[in-house]
């Protein structure tokens, strides 16, 4: 055995004496390093400690974000507007199999400990320094929960301190089941899903009451690496995973052998119940979100856990959207471009919204064909040209001046003189001198319209087209055939106040919200104001009822639909636009079809057959059960036989002619005629009697007819543009089959009817 020697004391004590100076320094330096070490140290725990919540902020660790739920108007569940797609439970309603799962694979040891496990802490430190990494962090789910709620992920030394004593205070402040229940709502679990309840809908379709021993270990796997081992994301990583946490739950014997055997063949079957949910209505929801946003902030919205019932029906959002689709599908088929030529910016664009015109209230809205592909919301933010669905506008404010639907529209065929010059708009199929203005609105004559806007002045039908909410309108003559521009929401909204005798209803989308405790933050205010009289909005409602049973969008009917409607279709120049808004006493609808960046659909593409069909469909669904509701004359409103030729009281004579069309015209009082018929005489007084024009000063203004201008017109021709430079960008209804016309409406040159074709 070798023995060691040891310094001779005498000799370390001659070496003291003789070096007395160097030895004092060098025991004040140790004993210098040794407090500026352990200072240092306490100073760095003090440091990451001082920081940290206290008592009465830890118990704000129960607090997470809340999803706002959106609900249909029938209570039905519709969207969630989320900062993380969260769906807090307690623990009651928790599978134990998933409990059981993540207490094994993350702390099995975690109802007997407080807080901090020392033997998994010394585990983990002994495994990072065998790996010389750090791997393993030892966190306990207390730990974690701590992390989760007050921490960064950053793994460091000051933020393991941090976490150490957290997880003290949290265990000190609430019991073992409240912590468990925290950390399995707070934690992450990949593809975007917080908390076990979104992620046992998002990946099984089941809530987290219902798991299987098979789908609670892959959920408890997913906490190690969210993003690597969501089954979505890799399903082989994920089956891999799950099969470690069985092994694991298997050691701890919370399985049995069978239990084992049978979960660890489970096949994966993946099915995203939570946001299959949402896969419609994307324009809607985010209207919706604006609003939201705008009335309450961004931080209240996203993480509040607001509570809004919106005017959305959940079945007509469906019906919409299979029918956009639908069209869509339909007009590529019949423009017979490639597929593979069509972009995201360049593609065929739709929209539709739906409202009841009494209030206002929403019911389905497509902003376009792929919201993923383009979220912009041609329902609200695109303004373009109506064409001739304006036209109802422009005959609005001749009735409220005291006109009728059998005022006598003449001169149509002498060019307008507006300013410096004249202008013939271009009708290509209508070539009738005069028509009444019921007869003008069913083909949808732009000649008429211009010869009558030009009668009741330009700053009549903008004035009205304010009082209809459509905003302000260029103030030239072209406006009458809708050179002014409108969203497809403010002009359906206009035609609903013609369903809703005369009242502008605000178009509203949500009708209440209320906080997560059940306060009521907002109600949507009942907001309408009165745009046209009751009498108006009736008789531009029956002539535009004759638009859907015989004009430009009677293939409405061929198509099936069969409640009473009226309603207007708008084509505009070159076929860039193709517009229909038409309605029900409670529901208005309007479809919009065209290019983002405006260029012809189809060459000779009337809105009656690429638009119509599209309303008429929805209508179709929309209506379904229904009954019959026809829309009634106010009081102030009266029935008269008037002859459809000269627009004049029906005579017995008007009536047994083999050419005449006596009809009920309704007039408000007023405005009703006063005089005969005098194209259908008898006897010696119709040969008497040459039938002639009256002068409108003679008559009321029911039956006035708009007169040709007095100065002579000059030979230009502004047939496609507005003389002020704003352009024309309109074209006429589709042509209507001409119906042969009777012996005096070819003397007279008036009457002349058409159907469409």
């Amino acid at each position: 055995m070798t023995l060691v020697q040891l310094p001779d004391p005498r000799r370390l004590e001659t070496f003291v004496d003789s070096h007395r100076t160097l030895a004092l320094t060098s025991i004040v330096a140790l004993c210098l390093a040794s407090w500026t070490t352990t200072g240092a140290a306490l100073g760095y725990v003090y440091g990451a400690v001082r920081s940290l919540p206290g008592p009465t902020a830890i118990r704000a660790a129960a607090s997470m974000a809340h999803a706002t739920t959106v609900t249909d108007a029938q209570g039905r569940h519709a969207f969630t507007i989320f900062e993380e797609q969260r769906l807090q439970v307690p623990l009651s309603r928790v599978s134990p199999n998933l409990t059981r799962a993540m207490i094994a694979v993350e702390d099995r040891r975690f109802y007997d400990h407080g807080g901090v496990d020392p033997i998994r802490l010394a585990g983990a430190l002994l495994h990072d320094l065998a790996r010389n990494r750090a791997e393993q962090g030892g966190s306990t789910i207390t730990q974690q929960l701590a992390r989760l709620s007050f921490l960064t992920p950053d793994k460091t030394i000051r933020r393991k301190l941090q976490e150490l004593v957290l997880a003290g205070r949290l265990e000190r402040t609430f019991s073992k089941d409240q912590i468990l229940e925290l950390y399995l709502n707070k934690a992450y679990f990949g593809d975007g899903l917080y908390g076990v309840e979104a992620a046992s809908l998002g990946y099984f379709g089941k809530h987290a009451s219902d798991l299987d021993v098979a789908e609670a270990a892959l959920i408890a796997g997913l906490v190690k690496s969210p993003s690597a081992y969501a089954p979505t994301v890799n399903a082989t990583r994920a089956l891999a995973r799950r099969a470690t946490v069985l092994d694991v739950m298997r050691d701890a014997g919370v399985i049995d052998e069978p239990t084992y055997r049978s979960a660890l063949r489970s096949p994966l079957r993946l099915d995203d119940a939570l946001r299959r949910e949402e896969a419609y209505g994307q324009y809607f929801k985010e209207e919706v979100r604006k609003q939201l946003v705008d009335l309450f902030g961004w931080e209240r919205v996203y993480r509040a856990g607001l509570r809004v019932e919106t005017t959305l029906d959940v079945d007509m959002q469906h019906a919409a959207e299979a029918e956009v689709t639908r069209a869509i599908a339909d007009i590529e088929r019949r423009q017979n471009r490639p597929a593979s030529a069509r972009t995201p910016e360049t593609a065929l664009q739709a929209a539709l919204v739906a409202l009841d015109p009494r209030t206002g209230e929403v019911r389905a809205m497509v902003g376009g064909r792929d919201f993923r592909a383009s979220p912009f919301n041609r329902v609200t933010q695109s303004k373009r040209q109506p064409g001739s669905a304006f036209k109802p506008v422009v005959y609005a404010a001749a009735l409220e001046q005291g006109y009728s639907p059998a005022t006598i529209i003449s001169g149509l065929n002498a060019p307008a003189t507006l300013s410096e010059a004249t202008w013939l708009p271009d009708d290509e199929h209508v070539t009738d001198e005069a028509m009444t203005m019921r007869a003008a609105l069913r083909v949808s004559s732009n000649r008429a319209a211009v010869r009558m806007l030009q009668t009741i002045g330009v700053p009549a039908a903008v004035d009205y087209a304010a009082r209809l909410g459509l905003g302000r309108m260029p103030r030239v003559p072209s406006l009458a055939i809708g050179t002014g521009e409108v969203t497809l929401l403010s002009l359906t909204s206009a035609f609903g106040a013609f369903a809703n005798g005369g009242e502008l209803a605000r178009p509203a989308l949500i009708r209440r919200v209320t906080s997560s405790d059940g306060q009521v933050l907002y109600e949507s205010p009942a907001a309408s104001t009165r745009a046209v009289s009751p009498a108006t909005a009736f008789l531009i409602t029956s002539m535009l009822e004759d638009v859907i049973d015989a004009g430009t969008a009677a293939q409405a009917r061929e198509l099936g639909f069969r409640l009473p409607a009226a309603g207007k279709t708008g084509t505009t120049n070159d076929y860039r636009d193709a517009w229909f808004v038409g309605y029900t006493p409670r529901l208005v609808t309007g479809v919009w079809v065209g290019y983002d960046q405006p260029r012809t659909i189809i060459r000779g593409g009337y809105a009656a057959q690429l638009a119509v069909p599209l309303w008429a469909r929805f209508m179709t669904a929309a209506t379904r059960g229904d009954k019959p509701e026809w829309f009634r004359p106010p009081p102030g409103v009266i029935p008269v036989d008037i002859d459809a030729a000269s627009g004049r009281l029906a005579t017995s004579d008007c009536r047994r002619a083999p050419d005449a069309a006596v009809r009920v015209e309704y007039f408000a009082q007023g405005t009703e005629p006063i005089d005969l018929c005098p194209i259908h005489r008898s006897g010696l007084l119709r040969a008497l009697v040459v039938p002639s024009p009256p002068s409108p000063d003679a008559l009321p203004r029911g039956i006035a007819i708009a007169q040709e201008p007095s100065t002579t017109p000059l030979q230009q021709q502004a047939a496609q543009a507005d003389p002020h430079g704003q352009a024309a960008d309109v074209r006429a209804e589709e042509p209507p089959a001409k119906r042969k016309r009777g012996f005096w409406s070819r003397v007279l040159g008036i009457g002349k009817s058409a159907d469409r074709r």
